[in-house]
């Protein structure tokens, strides 16, 4: 999918350099034609001696030939980049932004061209290529352009093709979702520590079973709700639990919760 082709990763942070070094790992693209950018020259040379890159301040000198731009700047700055690069960035190019809550319209506005744009919503795990990405197409994306981006990022993680009315939703629930499980693993530690485990062996079954039981999700297709039935037998321990877990509320919590991320992320680029 990317045989020869040049990518420039425009915003070398820490989400353009897991992608840079995910595709390098991978051997997909040659590191001849990776280039990189970042607002600062010293790290601009530390990604260039570190990967063996190309590193530069120049995002218009970047965008120049690239056949794949990946936008990884922060949202509040995507108009300031597209105005630089506008006029480097022809129809023939790929743009695969990754800023949150940034539409494909206004990226295809920045540029004041038909550019085929793809919108990728990537989430933290993706820095251990155990991620989970959103994708959708802007107006002048056709199928085979979102299949590269697509397989960019497979490189990092699972990912998901969906309309773009959707994509508040993916950052709201896919996108915020590792906080979330974060305080669902450090509660559930706190309770084996209340149990009388050691902190550090209580974290790590935490972690574990939450690693497991996702992954029996994925790998099996079945419903939460048949996984869960299987785990709790009558008259048993873990009825019990769940009971806890209906009178305080939590799942009507993380409902809401994964809604007011949502309806936050559909904010975003007006308070920016």
């Amino acid at each position: 999918m990317l045989s020869n082709a040049r990518i420039a990763v425009l915003g070398a942070g820490k989400m353009g350099e897991t992608l840079i070094s995910s595709l390098l790992q991978a051997q997909v693209v040659d590191k001849k034609h990776l280039v990189a950018t970042t607002k600062h020259g010293q790290r601009a040379e530390m990604l260039a001696e570190k990967y063996g890159i190309e590193a530069t301040t120049d995002n218009r000198q970047a965008a120049v030939g690239a056949d794949v731009l990946l936008l990884c700047v922060k949202p509040q700055v995507v108009l300031e980049v597209l105005s630089e690069i506008a006029e480097s960035v022809d129809v023939g190019q790929l743009v695969v932004s990754v800023a949150a809550s940034v539409t494909t319209k206004l990226i295809e506005d920045g540029l004041q061209k038909e550019v085929p744009v793809i919108r990728a919503m990537p989430n933290t795990p993706c820095l251990i290529r155990q991620g989970m990405t959103g994708l959708c197409a802007g107006r002048f994306a056709n199928d085979e352009q979102l299949q590269r981006a697509d397989f960019i990022f497979k490189q990092v993680g699972r990912t998901v093709c969906v309309d773009e009315k959707h994509m508040d939703a993916v950052t709201g629930l896919s996108a915020s979702g590792p906080a979330f499980i974060y305080v669902v693993i450090e509660s559930m530690a706190e309770g084996g520590v209340k149990a009388g485990l050691p902190r550090s062996v209580a974290t790590e079954l935490a972690a574990q079973a939450v690693l497991g039981a996702a992954s029996m999700v994925l790998e099996t297709g079945e419903h939460p709700a048949l996984l869960k039935d299987a785990v709790t037998t009558p008259a048993g321990c873990t009825i019990d639990g769940l009971m806890e877990l209906e009178e305080g509320g939590l799942r009507v919590t993380l409902i809401k919760t994964v809604f007011k991320a949502t309806q936050r992320a559909s904010e975003l680029v007006e308070s920016n």
